[in-house]
């Protein structure tokens, strides 16, 4: 009767039984339970009978009883009767817990592989972004002509560079520079130089330079909030920190940008000869 002991998954042999998806059977000492998935527990007493052992269910299930007798290669062989009267027949067989635990690291392993790898997709993508970005300076740079705001342009210039320099030792470390990386790099280059000669004739400059900038600081403070969030589910400090110091950077940009607005508006409309009598808070 003690290799009754453990906990056991319960199959359908024949008879009136259901699919008994999700059974199982804990054994311990001279009680047991039986659990069908998150349906509340059948309590039982074990007593053992000529060949075989009686599973008694207590009140209000006691007219159901199991009975069990050993089968093959461990497992024991059982039928459920309703009055005395046979309902059907099953199968127990041993739960390894060491097989189960197994398969549950194995679990974690390949679900932080595949967050690794999305993560190093991320970062590819957002240095891939700052590229774009750096292009597009270039260009805001070239277009406008107020020394001051130019000068801020510039500075923040210097800044992308920094991030993407951080960005890109993380590919390294993380195996992320490859094809991909690059690929993504030249279809964001390509991207930015096309809508650099674009700029080049387009009126109101001052003004949508700064437009254009100010949303696409934005769009990197976004992408630097998920790429921190993922970083910290990947258990990945390192790229996590990055993204946090590229972002507050641009956060910070996204601040001088929005404290000069009435600058841009004057310029570009002085520019045309238009004037409003408001003096610019820069």
């Amino acid at each position: 009767m003690s290799s009754l002991e453990g906990e056991w998954k319960v199959e359908r042999l024949g008879g009136l039984l259901p699919p008994m998806i999700g059974v199982r059977k804990t054994i311990r000492g001279e009680a047991g339970e039986t659990r069908v998935g998150p349906l509340p527990i059948w309590p039982f007493r074990r007593e053992p009978k000529e060949g075989s052992v009686a599973l008694v269910y207590r009140t209000p299930f006691s007219t159901f009883v199991d009975e069990v007798r050993r089968g093959p290669d461990g497992s024991w062989l059982g039928r459920m009767t309703f009055l005395g009267l046979e309902l059907g027949r099953f199968r127990m067989t041993p739960i390894d817990h060491r097989k189960v635990d197994r398969n549950e690291e194995k679990k974690e392993v390949d679900q932080q592989q595949k967050l690794r790898r999305k993560l190093v997709e991320y970062v590819q993508n957002v240095h891939a972004m700052e590229q774009n970005i750096l292009l597009m300076l270039d260009s805001i740079i070239l277009t406008t002509e107020d020394p001051e705001l130019t000068a801020m342009f510039r500075a923040h210039k210097e800044e992308t560079r920094r991030q993407e320099r951080r960005l890109n030792d993380r590919l390294k470390a993380l195996g992320g520079l490859g094809l991909a990386s690059t690929g993504k790099d030249l279809a964001a280059i390509a991207s930015a130089q096309a809508q650099g000669v674009a700029d080049l004739w387009r009126a109101d400059k001052a003004v949508r330079n700064a437009r254009d900038a100010f949303v696409t600081e934005h769009l990197e403070i976004a992408a630097y909030e998920v790429l921190e969030r993922l970083a910290e589910r990947a258990d990945d400090p390192k790229t996590a920190e990055v993204a946090r110091e590229n972002r507050a950077e641009e956060e910070a940009m996204a601040q001088r940008i929005a404290s000069n607005w009435d600058g841009f508006l004057d310029f570009t409309l002085a520019g045309q000869g238009i004037g409003t009598g408001q003096v610019s808070s820069r």
